[in-house]
């Protein structure tokens, strides 16, 4: 057993020195595989650094030379302003020297007038003098004062006088004749200044404030359905721009600009937006302006003491607000009218009452909800009528205008203070009425192809947007509606630029849960 046993034990002594010299072998091989790894990482490392640093490089230089760009930009700002300060100096300037050159011709002019003044005193003062000693010599030579002369004239001239009589009242009614056209003009001038008002041209543009950027998103929603849905309900085209707080409302009627900016403030103050929410509070909106006219036409004929009006014209005086002729807002001038008209009546002795109530009155043929193919004027004395006004009201109405006789003192005094409201500086301007008459005649005719069952005009009349009864056309007849109508217009109409024409085909499935 002895031998046995040392051999097992120098087998094992061996097998573990082979197990050491291995372990080493490879300990010194990964050694040296990580020393060649870390070499290589380091060298990545520099390059990376490298590209690290020349990328910095690059875009600092790019940064400065935006923001060279920057200052130049500023500079080239600061230049021009300061060039227009000095030019508006150099104006500045050389309006005070013509100022003051004028102020010492007014005081030349002024010492000369008074240097003549004294002239003129001092000449009456010997022609008096002439004038005595000439009475004098005459009573000298005749032997009878001048008192008894003046008698013995008047005496013999007595005659005469009764004779020149009638001649003399035939030049008083001439001249009177001459000088009613002077007080006619004195009359309504102090109408006039009696009846101050201030004028304001309508625009097509309402601007809608928001506190941030984010609700811009909110109203435009998912792929743009919400704006859709606002601009589809209430016809106005919402502008949504760079401009920072603001979206801008755009289309001719002041109706419909003011339901979309009434509807988006309470989307925005309610926080829900989506179409279905939208279509209400759209109708809502739509009741509430309802209310509103009411409200105005009955404000509007109790401040002007005007009583018994029939409800249908209350409402139609209170449309009135939303409806401009001229570029002159129509309740504003249908007021100044019945204000210039009751003061000039007072003037003649006239019923100022009934003067009133026809110049409130005199356009409400412009306000008709079906517009029948009449003058305004004629439409507005045959609502008159049928509302039981006055015969000398509904004459005044129709004939402010001369499309029928005059027949009462009123009807001159309504037609006098409508030219004087119009033409007030600044009170009208007739472009703004053919615009309107071009966006109106736009709508009407795409509303006369079928199956068309809305049509606005928007962006200032660049836009008309068609919607259609999504079963009575169909998508290629969409397409076929819109190339028809736009030949139409090119052909019938005269505009500026070019319009486009959009039809709108919307399917809508509606269920409800009970």
């Amino acid at each position: 057993m002895g031998p046995i046993l040392i051999y097992v034990l120098l087998s094992i002594a061996g097998a573990g020195a082979g197990v050491a010299l291995a372990a080493s072998v490879m300990r010194k091989a990964l050694l040296r595989k990580g020393a060649i790894l870390l070499e290589e990482a380091k060298e990545k490392a520099e390059v990376l650094k490298k590209e690290k640093i020349l990328q910095a490089k690059e875009k600092f230089l790019q940064l400065k030379t935006e923001h060279d760009n920057l200052i130049n930009e500023k500079n080239l700002a600061v230049q021009k302003a300061e060039n227009r300060i000095q030019q508006r100096e150099q104006s500045l300037n050389q309006k005070m020297d013509e100022f003051q050159r004028k102020q010492r011709e007014l005081q030349t002019q002024s010492q000369t007038l008074t240097n003549q003044q004294e002239i003129l005193a001092k000449r009456q003062i010997e022609l008096d003098k002439i004038q005595q000693e000439h009475v004098s010599k005459l009573e000298t030579i005749s032997g009878m004062s001048a008192v008894e002369a003046k008698g013995q004239l008047i005496e013999n001239l007595r005659d005469e006088a009764t004779s020149e009589a009638m001649t003399l009242i035939r030049d008083i009614v001439d001249e009177a004749k001459l000088t009613a056209n002077s007080a006619a003009k004195k009359i309504v001038i102090e109408t006039i200044q009696r009846t101050a008002a201030e004028h304001a041209i309508e625009n097509t543009v309402t601007v809608f404030n928001i506190e941030n950027d984010e609700i811009k998103g909110r109203i435009i929603g998912r792929e743009g359905r919400n704006i859709r849905a606002l601009e589809a309900l209430t016809g106005v085209e919402i502008i949504i721009d760079d401009s920072p707080d603001a979206i801008l409302l755009s289309g001719f009627d002041p109706v419909r600009r003011e339901i979309a900016r009434l509807s988006l403030h309470k989307l925005v103050t309610d926080g829900r937006i989506h179409p279905a929410r939208i279509e209400e509070v759209v109708k809502k909106t739509e009741k509430q302006i309802e209310q509103e006219i009411l409200e105005t036409g009955k404000r509007t004929v109790i401040d002007l003491g005007i009583h018994n009006l029939h409800g249908e014209l209350i409402k139609m005086i209170g449309r009135m607000k939303y409806r401009s002729s001229y570029g002159q807002n129509l309740l504003q001038h249908s007021i100044e009218v019945a204000n210039l008209s009751a003061t000039m009546a007072a003037e003649l002795g006239l019923n100022t009452k009934a003067a009133k109530r026809a110049g409130l009155l005199h356009d409400i043929g412009k306000v008709a909800e079906n517009e029948a193919e009449l003058p305004h004027a004629i439409l507005g004395m045959k609502i008159a009528e049928k509302f039981k006004e006055k015969p000398d009201i509904c004459n005044a109405i129709g004939a402010h205008h001369d499309e029928i006789e005059m027949e009462t003192l009123i009807a001159p005094i309504v037609q006098v203070c409508d030219a004087i409201s119009g033409a007030r500086p600044g009170a009208r301007r007739e472009v703004v009425e053919a615009y309107i008459q071009r966006l109106k005649k736009l709508e009407e005719m795409a509303l006369s192809y079928p199956g068309v069952v809305k049509t606005y005009a928007i962006q200032a009349g660049r836009e008309l947007r068609v919607i259609v009864g999504s079963d009575k056309v169909s998508d290629n007849d969409a397409d076929k509606l819109a190339y028809d109508l736009s030949r139409k217009i090119q052909s019938e109409m005269t505009y500026p630029g070019q319009i486009k024409i959009t039809v709108i085909r919307e399917t809508r499935a509606i269920s409800y849960a009970k």
